[in-house]
This record gives C-alpha cells, structure tokens and sequence, in this order.
C-alpha cells in the first residue's frame, strides 16, 4: 500500500487520533450556541397594498392588517392594458405619489416561511413584469389602537419610467377614461367602486378627495352615457322613410 506522504505512519497499537472537527455550519444563531440547534425561522415579511391587493391579494398570507402610510398620495396616474384596459383604451389604475404632508390608507399582509418566496414572486409578476417600479420599505401604522410600533413593509410603486405610466389628469378626464376600459380582470369602473368602498366601509374616518372626486365624476357621467346610448337605439329602432 502506497504511503500517503502528507501523513505520519501509524504505530502498531497505537490507538488512533480523533479526526478533525468538521467546519462549523454557517447559520444566523449567535455565536456559542449549542450545534444542532434549530435554525431559527425567517423573520415575517409585511407587503402593503394600495390597490386591488386591498380586496384581491391572489397570494397566500397569514394574518392582514387595515391602515396606513405617511408620505405619500394615492392617485390614479398609472396606466392599465391588461387587467383593467386594453393597448387600444388602457385603463386608469392607482400608484403611489411622494407627498410628505399625506397618508394612503390600504392593507398589509403578513407572510410567513414559504409564502414569503412565494408572494414575492406572484407580485414581481403581477406589479413589476413590466419595468418602472420601485420597492420600497415604508413605516405602516396599523388602524388598532392598542399597536404600539408602526410595521416595516414591502410596497411596489409605479414611477413615470413605467412604460405603461399616464401622469396627472383632471378628476373628470380620469372618470370618463375609466368608463370605457376594460380588461381580464374585469372593468375599470369596478376597479374604482371597489377602491372606494374599500375607504368607505374600512377607514370611515380618512379622506381622499382624489379618489372620491373621481368617483363622484363617474356617477355623474354614468346617466348622460345611458341616455346617450338609449336615443341612439330609439333612432336606429325607428323606420326611415325612404326619399323621393
């Protein structure tokens, strides 16, 4: 047998030595912890929604808070050709404006061991395929009175490099531009009613002129579009008389 050079021949009898420890595992326990000790857990990962996440999440959480964020202002200057609108009449939906005197109100979602990795993904593909977003960790403050600390979470924003970003519009242009888009997941009104009754019915006591402008536009350009479209079918309905 061939002597390994790097290492002294054994004596006969002689009981042999301990072999190395082996390298201590990397792992984020503090230092003198026993080994074998459990790992612990990945901390929660709080993400806040400001949109449709408020009503639709379309991702696993485990617990949800209603509340909000100070600094910045809801505004429906984001555009839409796939959920709410189209390439041909893209559909207004909302994003995040820097405003350092405001507060957006909306839901944070906490996620937990593997629904971290997973919700991150479904968002970076649903809020961020497209490019021109910012992620952002913001203070958000829960709406319970008995919360002592604001919670650090995860927002997506969409910034003017957005391909698909509109920019600042009157309440009335926004209001007539959500009537006539549509997309997969559904009309652009909805969007907009759900949104408002969303700061209705769960933060009674917070303003955003913004949005209800907006809305309050659309009822009222809702009657004079019907009407428009019922003299229409009243002037096709009737026979025309032939000339001559």
């Amino acid at each position: 047998m061939k002597r390994d050079p790097q290492r002294p021949e054994e004596s006969p009898g002689r009981p042999e030595p301990p072999p190395p420890p082996s390298p201590p595992l990397l792992s984020s326990s503090p230092a003198g912890e026993a080994e074998g000790a459990e790992v612990k857990p990945a901390p929660p990962v709080w993400i806040f929604g400001y949109g449709s996440l408020v009503w639709r999440p379309g991702f696993e959480f485990t617990s949800r808070k209603v509340g909000f964020i100070r600094g910045y202002s809801r505004r429906f200057w984001q555009g839409d050709t796939f959920h709410r609108g189209s390439e041909r009449t893209p559909g207004r939906v909302v994003t995040l404006l820097e405003d350092c005197g405001a507060c957006t109100w909306g839901v944070a979602y906490e996620v937990r061991g593997e629904q971290i990795a997973a919700s991150l993904q479904y968002l970076n593909m649903r809020e961020a395929v497209l490019g021109g977003y910012d992620t952002k960790l913001v203070k958000f403050h829960p709406q319970e009175k008995d919360v002592e600390e604001p919670i650090q979470a995860l927002v997506y924003i969409a910034t003017p490099q957005n391909p698909s970003y509109l920019g600042p519009a009157s309440e009335e242009d926004i209001a007539a531009q959500i009537i006539v888009s549509s997309g997969c997941a559904g009309h652009n009104i909805e969007y907009l009613l759900r949104l408002a009754d969303f700061m209705r019915y769960f933060c009674p006591q917070a303003e955003d002129k913004h949005l209800f402008s907006i809305e309050e536009a659309l009822i009222s350009i809702l009657p004079c579009l019907y009407c428009t479209e019922e003299s229409l079918e009243e002037t096709a309905s009737v026979p025309q008389k032939s000339k001559g």
